[in-house]
């Protein structure tokens, strides 16, 4: 009776790691709450607690309908109840197999970059809340300004891994603006979550038919805040590249330029859209949700180097920000994951901001305060239809050239096929393939060429 899951107790559930919850995943959100509120360290899982997991599933598989399995051991007892399984059941065959699937990271100090930014969630939170020491390895999260930089580190291997604008791995891979190099999307980490914010000068002049002439800052080419704002420009009949001017800057800098008067505008990442409304630097002109609802910002990924050279600390980082990425995308959490994020080391934001960006009731820097619960989310697939939708935009506006193999290259960066083994084996569900629609237009990701020849505003 001493396994940890109580399998052959008949006031246990047999759902979850702990024996009190329906799911694993109602466990692994209960667990979250105790470690934010007694800020302890999740453990390693130990050789003990695998063993034990293999029996109670053993004895979940026999007695699926949990009133017959309580009935049952209420009738013959704990002990000859285990000695009838252990009779029917190769436990101790089954007990070293799920041993062997434990991972033994090749390299067990990471160094993994992000941008503060909200974005980078699952990553993040998996270190304070303990779920890169779960998997056996001690991450080191380290901030960077920039992408640009983030870029050059990984491609020097001076990161084993990092937080991604999704586009970037598509770019690196094709060589667009940087060396090539192969570079990998594990899954995804945030959907929707960004904004284009105007200069409260512009609070009376919403219509974008009206910009012409205007800049705007983008935090990098390679991005879905590029590609949408061009979109939304461009729906609105402007030519992003000749009407307006496009300038990349960092996010903190978005704002200090919107104070300055340098900017007109930016489509930005959060909390950095809510900071200019806490700032009285500008107000919330479209969110991103409404251009798009349920596209891909970020990304957690690495090199294809790394994998082949440290496959198991590969996984480990992966079941670790997968778990977080589920974790996250609760709405009961995304309450507590301001308190979470806003220290100097993560974010170094105030909490209010923080959570108003999360939760999506917010003040829109004109007098009213808007509840959008699905402002920001986060959904791990990586979807092979949204790689196909990103490189059609980098065929519009000229940054890829020539004949592409859409699907192939999808296919190649974004580790779809992973993301779903890994996800079944850790007993998370996800969601079907959602439809891609941008402004009102379907997007069909195996005619993508007809896709961007019916835009009459592209690169030329």
């Amino acid at each position: 009776m001493s396994n940890i899951f109580r399998p052959y107790d008949p006031n246990s559930r047999l759902g979850c790691t702990c024996g009190q919850h329906s799911t694993q995943a109602d466990c692994d959100h209960a667990s979250a709450f105790e470690q934010l509120n007694q800020n302890v360290q999740l453990n390693s899982q130990t050789e003990q607690a695998s063993a034990d997991f293999v029996e109670a599933a053993a004895m979940r598989a026999l007695f699926p309908h949990e009133p017959t399995r309580r009935a049952f051991l209420k009738t013959v007892g704990a002990g000859t109840a285990m000695a009838a399984i252990g009779s029917l059941l190769p436990l101790s065959a089954l007990q070293e197999a799920a041993a062997a699937d434990r991972l033994n990271p090749e390299k067990k100090d990471l160094t993994i970059g992000f941008i503060p930014i909200i974005c980078s969630t699952p990553l993040i939170m998996a270190d304070p809340l303990g779920y890169y020491a779960e998997q056996g390895i001690n991450a080191k999260l380290v901030k960077r300004a920039g992408w640009a930089l983030v870029r050059d580190q990984m491609m020097n291997r001076e990161l084993d891994a990092t937080h991604f604008l999704a586009p970037m791995p598509l770019a690196i891979t094709l060589g667009l603006g940087s060396a090539k190099q192969d570079m990998k999307v594990a899954c995804i980490q945030n959907v929707n979550g960004q904004a284009l914010v105007m200069s409260l000068k512009h609070k009376d002049n919403r219509d974008p038919r009206n910009w012409k002439g205007m800049t705007f800052a983008i935090p990098f080419e390679h991005s879905i805040h590029n590609y949408l704002l061009r979109y939304f420009l461009a729906e609105h009949g402007l030519d992003p590249d000749k009407d307006v001017k496009l300038r990349l800057t960092t996010p903190p800098d978005m704002i200090a330029n919107l104070k300055a008067g340098n900017i007109d505008g930016f489509f930005g990442p959060e909390p950095f859209n809510q900071r200019a409304v806490w700032d009285k630097a500008g107000y919330i002109h479209t969110l991103s949700r409404d251009i798009w609802n349920g596209h891909p910002c970020c990304s957690f990924g690495t090199s294809q180097s790394f994998i082949d050279d440290n496959p198991q600390s590969f996984l480990a980082m992966y079941r670790a920000i997968l778990k977080a990425n589920v974790m996250a995308n609760k709405p009961e959490m995304k309450k507590e994951l301001s308190k979470i994020l806003s220290p100097a080391n993560y974010l170094n934001q105030p909490e209010l901001v923080i959570r108003q960006s999360l939760t999506g009731r917010f003040a829109d820097g004109v007098g009213k305060v808007q509840d959008v619960p699905d402002r920001t989310g986060f959904d791990a697939m990586p979807w092979e239809s949204l790689a196909v939708w990103m490189l059609t935009q980098m065929k519009r506006w000229g940054y890829l050239k020539g004949d592409v193999d859409y699907q192939k290259l999808a296919q190649e960066v974004f580790l779809l096929t992973d993301a779903k083994k890994q996800m079944q084996a850790m007993g998370y569900e996800f969601s079907d393939e959602k439809s891609i629609t941008v402004m009102g237009k379907p997007f069909d990701p195996s005619r993508p060429d007809e896709y961007i020849s019916s835009f009459p505003i592209r690169a030329q």
